[in-house]
Parts: C-alpha cells; sequence; structure tokens
C-alpha cells in the first residue's frame, strides 16, 4: 500500500473512531491485539478514549500491553483516572510500576490514589482480573476468548452494558453447555447483589450472610465493575471492622477501641487536643482585638456565638460532603475547583436566608437596626467563609499526601471560629456609630 493510500485509510478509520465509537469498539475486540494497537498508535489519543471507554475488560488489557509506551502513557494521562486506575490494577505488580513511572508526577499521583483502597474495604479485597463481556456475544465467541486469558478456576463470568456498567452474569456450566449460537443474554442470570469499591468489609461481610453468595462483584460510583471478592477472600473478612474516619475527624486514633487502655488513648488523644487549645487561643486573640468594641457595646458579647455556632455548623455540613465524597470517590483532586464553588454558593445563598431569620430576633431583641446591619452581614460573611473551608481543606489535605479525616475538622473550626469573629467584630468596630 503506498503512503497516499495509507493516509487515506487513516483518515478513514478516524472519522469512523470519533463519529461511532462503541460501533469501532465491537469490531475492534474481534481482531487481533497487535493489530489494533497498530491501529490505535497512529490515531490522535482524543479520537482513541471514547472507543477506549467501551471496550471489554479482557481486550482492553491485551491492547494496552501492545501500544507503544510513548501512547500508553498518553493514554492513561486522557482517560478518567478511575478507569486508569482500573486497567494498571488488572496488571502485574512489575508492569504497574513500569507504567506509572511514564506518567506526569501529579497524574501518577491521583492515579496512585485511586489504586490504593482503605485496608478494610471491598476494593481492597477484590480481585481486579474480572472478565466482562457483552450481552450481544455468542457462547461459542465468550469461549473463544476466555480460552485466551487462559484464567482457571472462575465460576462465572459477568455481562455489562455500552458503558461498562454490571448488567447480569453468566456461570461457566452454563456457558459450557450452551448452544454455540446461543447470546449470553439469553443464558444469564440477574445479579443478586454487588458492592461498591469503597464499602467497608462490614458491609461485604454481611451481603455476603444474607445472599449466601461465592462470588460478589465489586463496582465504583457509577456502577460499573471494577473487580470481583472471591470466596476465600469474603471468608478472611468476616470478622473485620468497619472504617474509623469518624474517630480520626475529631482526633482519636484510627488504632483506639472502646476497652483500650486509657494510657494509649491519652497518648494518641493529647497532641491533638494540644493543637485545638493552641487554635482556640488563635481565635481568643482575634477577640481580643476588638476588646475596646466589646467593652463599650455588650450586647456584641452576647451574640458573638451566634456567628460563630452558625459557620461552624454551615462548615461542618460542607466538610462532610466534601469528604464522603473523596471516600466514596465521586470527586477527585481535579474536581476541586467545582465542589468549592458549589459550596461557596450554597454558603452565600444559606447565609442570606440565616441572615434574614437573624436579623428579624436581633432586632426584637435589641431594636439596634445598626446591629442587625452588622450582624446579617458578618452572618452571610462567615457562612461563605465556612463553605470555602469545608470544601477545600479536606481537598488540600488529600493533596499534600495527609489524611483528611484526620484534622479537617480543627483546622475548620479555626476558620470558622476567626473568620465569624473578626468579621462581626470588624464590622461592628467599623459602623459603631450605628449601635
Amino acid at each position: 500500500m503506498n503512503t497516499a493510500a495509507e493516509a487515506a485509510v487513516t483518515a478513514l478509520n478516524l472519522r469512523f473512531l470519533l463519529d461511532y465509537p462503541r460501533e469501532a469498539a465491537r469490531r475492534i475486540e474481534a481482531m487481533p491485539a497487535r493489530e489494533v494497537s497498530e491501529m490505535l498508535a497512529a490515531q490522535p489519543v482524543h479520537a482513541v478514549v471514547p472507543v477506549w471507554n467501551s471496550l471489554a475488560t479482557d481486550v482492553e488489557q491485551a491492547v494496552f500491553t501492545e501500544l507503544p509506551q510513548a501512547r500508553a502513557a498518553e493514554l492513561l494521562a486522557e482517560l478518567e483516572p478511575a478507569r486508569s486506575a482500573a486497567l494498571l490494577n488488572r496488571l502485574e505488580e512489575d508492569e504497574r510500576e513500569r507504567y506509572k513511572g511514564l506518567l506526569n508526577a501529579q497524574v501518577a499521583a491521583e492515579i496512585r490514589a485511586l489504586m490504593q483502597y482503605r485496608p478494610d474495604s471491598a476494593g481492597q479485597l477484590m480481585d481486579p482480573r474480572v472478565l466482562a463481556y457483552r450481552g450481544e456475544l455468542s457462547a461459542q465467541e465468550a469461549l473463544a476468548r476466555l480460552r485466551l486469558t487462559k484464567r482457571r478456576g472462575l465460576r462465572e463470568v459477568y455481562l455489562v452494558d455500552d458503558d461498562g456498567r454490571l448488567d447480569a452474569r453468566v456461570d461457566i456450566q452454563d456457558l459450557a453447555l450452551a448452544d454455540p449460537e446461543e447470546t449470553l443474554t439469553r443464558i444469564a442470570r440477574k445479579i443478586t447483589d454487588a458492592v461498591q469499591d469503597t464499602a467497608p468489609r462490614e458491609e461485604v461481610v454481611e451481603k455476603m450472610q444474607q445472599d449466601a453468595v461465592t462470588d460478589l462483584p465489586v463496582i465504583d460510583f457509577d456502577g460499573r465493575l471494577v473487580g470481583v471478592i472471591r470466596q476465600a477472600k469474603l471468608a478472611t473478612a468476616v470478622q473485620q471492622e468497619t472504617t474509623l474516619d469518624i474517630q480520626t475527624m475529631v482526633g482519636a486514633s484510627r488504632d483506639e477501641r472502646a476497652l483500650s487502655p486509657a494510657t494509649f488513648a491519652v497518648i494518641k488523644r493529647l497532641p491533638w487536643l494540644q493543637i485545638n487549645l493552641l487554635t482556640a487561643f488563635l481565635a481568643a486573640s482575634v477577640v481580643g482585638l476588638f476588646e475596646g468594641t466589646i467593652a463599650k457595646y455588650t450586647a456584641l458579647a452576647v451574640l458573638l456565638p451566634v456567628v460563630a455556632g452558625q459557620s461552624g455548623n454551615a462548615g461542618a455540613q460542607a466538610l462532610a460532603v466534601t469528604m464522603r465524597g473523596l471516600v466514596l470517590r465521586e470527586i477527585s483532586l481535579r474536581h476541586w475547583p467545582r465542589v468549592v464553588f458549589k459550596e461557596v454558593n450554597v454558603g452565600l445563598m444559606n447565609g442570606f436566608a440565616v441572615a434574614a431569620t437573624t436579623a428579624l430576633g436581633v432586632y426584637v431583641w435589641s431594636r439596634s437596626l445598626g446591629l442587625v446591619m452588622v450582624i446579617a452581614a458578618a452572618m452571610v460573611i462567615s457562612m461563605v467563609a465556612a463553605g470555602f473551608a469545608g470544601a477545600l481543606v479536606p481537598i488540600m489535605l488529600q493533596r499534600f499526601g495527609q489524611d483528611p479525616a484526620q484534622s479537617s475538622s480543627i483546622i475548620l473550626t479555626t476558620v470558622t471560629d476567626v473568620v465569624g469573629f473578626f468579621s462581626f467584630l470588624g464590622i461592628a468596630t467599623l459602623f459603631s456609630t450605628l449601635l
């Protein structure tokens, strides 16, 4: 084939990949992996990604290992981080490290974080080398692809839709006995249960005991199949405990138990109590800056806890939602602008609503329009700052390699107290003639 013909074929392939990614994935799955890798390597990565997202897991893995290293690195960087993490998880340890070494440091860190599940989670227990096919595949085609994987000891394979979401399961025995032309959909069985990859071991054990399953499929937040927990792993998880993030958020150790020795508890808790004391002194110093204003207008001292308390509650709500998003992997570090912007907007709208109620109560109590204006303005400012800090603090802690559950609450309390006190007393000082 001459150069002009090759260029024409490449251009036609590009158009097909861009316009019909799912159909292209179907064609690719029937082609040899080496041939597919050569074809995809000749295409821009933005055209490969939509097709790649529709590939079956066994084909995806086979083609990926045949890609040139530079193209493999580009692909990992362009795919959704969760997809890249799932792909690397199915490779052998040495291969995983080699591919991660090809990536930009920030991209590699984000993918590595997604690959590292908590020790007590379903993701840690699962086998990521799961086989997933589409329902329209015939039994003969499925068996042929199954033989290529050389996997032994399988009890079932799973069916997924075009977006990789778990759909059904097929017992290996049913597959072996089916007519060659019968589709997998015809012999598939309903999924009785599945578990999310971030679920604690306790939930895994509960599902095992309720449904008497031998293999438990594991899905991510979007319902995509990422692995399966085998019977042996399920058995070892029976006595394990759930996550301890509630303890760490308030400064208690992850290792502490209800019957731990008192000395152990003191050693683990005291450092965080001391840190919390320092932050309390910081907030108190802000109040001290306006000692003269408070002495002149004693009503300000009465209302200080109102502003700090409301901003603290608003910040705790933003913190809880953001922490849950990080734990469930609904969000990653790249989503921080959207998360922060959303929580700032929530703080602003809630601030106006709470400020209106507060203003009414303060006016009935004090009959001072000046005091009403001061506390209403401070309430809006402090609740916006609380939403901002509640969203940003856990994300920034994770960005710098720290456990966001360990100290987010303490940092957030410092921010809400300092901003709440400073805004309220600062505005009161500026407009003291109205009080």
